[in-house]
């Protein structure tokens, strides 16, 4: 297994190498075939925010879904401390998707499988692979386009098809507030994302609704049910 750990703002210590790498190689026994970890540690200029100046963010990279996790301290080993308890989570709770597909125990509920997420919201570095900097126009690793201010940064991912429910875990892996997929049992783009008290929603795109073969409607479903959908 890889690790790879740089710094933004700051100088990554040897001390802190040695912590962090000694910490992660629990994280191959938990994670199915483990490639590579990430490990990115920030500092925010703001001063005014002392209690939270450094963060850690954690990526797991293997053959299974991307799992993500960050935090905020007034001190980096406790920032990677405090990511690394959410990242060993999600990797238990992975692990026991991987065992209920198997049929091996009954899943744990939407509500208790999301419920220490609460209060994590995406970073823009898990969208952009970049930090705004202080006048909220220049990215630092963006290149000049023209004389528009405004730059338009596309990236590719592959969209290997899934269910709405491994949709829904995957979203939950990595600690985002949405996900975009292709749906396996329509073929078309789809984004879930949450909603209040732990419930989700899902968007999809239909190109039948644009060319009027077909009417926009609402269906609703329980999570890992065998149930057919209920149209509203």
């Amino acid at each position: 297994m890889e690790f790879m750990i740089n710094g933004r703002n700051l100088a990554v210590s040897e001390r802190f190498r040695e912590y962090t790498a000694e910490k992660v190689d629990k994280i191959e026994q938990l994670g199915d075939k483990v490639q590579r970890v990430d490990a990115k540690v920030t500092k925010q200029p703001n001063a005014r925010q002392s209690d939270s100046a450094l963060t850690v963010e954690l990526t797991v990279l293997g053959r299974g879904p991307v799992i993500r996790a960050e935090a905020s301290a007034a001190d980096k080993f406790a920032a990677f401390d405090l990511a690394y308890t959410k990242l060993l989570e999600r990797l238990r709770r992975a692990r026991d998707r991987r065992k209920v597909h198997h049929g091996r125990h009954t899943p744990m509920s939407v509500r208790q499988g999301g419920a220490e997420q609460e209060g994590a919201l995406p970073h823009a570095s898990d969208i952009d692979g970049a930090t705004a900097s202080a006048d909220g126009y220049v990215i630092d690793n963006d290149v000049p386009a023209g004389d528009s201010p405004v730059l338009i940064r596309r990236k590719v991912f592959p969209g290997t098809p899934m269910s709405l429910d491994d949709a829904v875990d995957n979203m939950e892996l990595v600690g985002h507030a949405f996900y975009l997929f292709v749906d396996s049992g329509t073929g078309a783009p789809s984004a879930v994302y949450r909603r209040s008290g732990w419930t989700y929603g899902v968007i999809t795109l239909d190109a039948k609704c644009a060319e009027g073969g077909e009417d926009p409607h609402e269906e609703l479903r329980a999570y890992r049910s065998e149930e057919p959908a209920v149209s509203l």
